[in-house]
């Protein structure tokens, strides 16, 4: 997807996400610089969503990120993620949910 990606990771309970999406986000952004994939330099938004799953939905996740456009055709990313943040009880302020890329 243009605007977002999504990852499915295990992560050990001693491991701290943070770290994990810091170090992803600096090597995929050198990376990319360095391979001039972009015109301009490249770089992520601040940021980032994460939301854990059981074992047992691994399957179904799994299938939701292969078929993402499908879900994306009718409605945006940030809708869909707004969507999820009230599915899950996390208190958020709209302001600071994930900026358009045109912006």
């Amino acid at each position: 997807m243009p605007d977002h990606l999504h990852l499915l990771v295990g992560l050990r309970p001693d491991a701290a996400l943070s770290e994990l999406v810091r170090d992803v986000k600096a090597n995929s952004s050198r990376f990319i610089n360095e391979k001039r994939w972009v015109i301009g330099r490249f770089s992520w938004q601040e940021g980032f969503g994460a939301f854990s799953y059981s074992r047992s939905q691994l399957g179904t996740v799994i299938r939701y990120i292969e078929n993402q456009q499908l879900h994306h055709g009718s409605k945006s990313f940030r809708e869909e993620y707004t969507e999820l943040l009230k599915k899950f009880g996390v208190e958020h302020d709209q302001r600071y949910v994930f900026k358009p890329i045109d912006e």
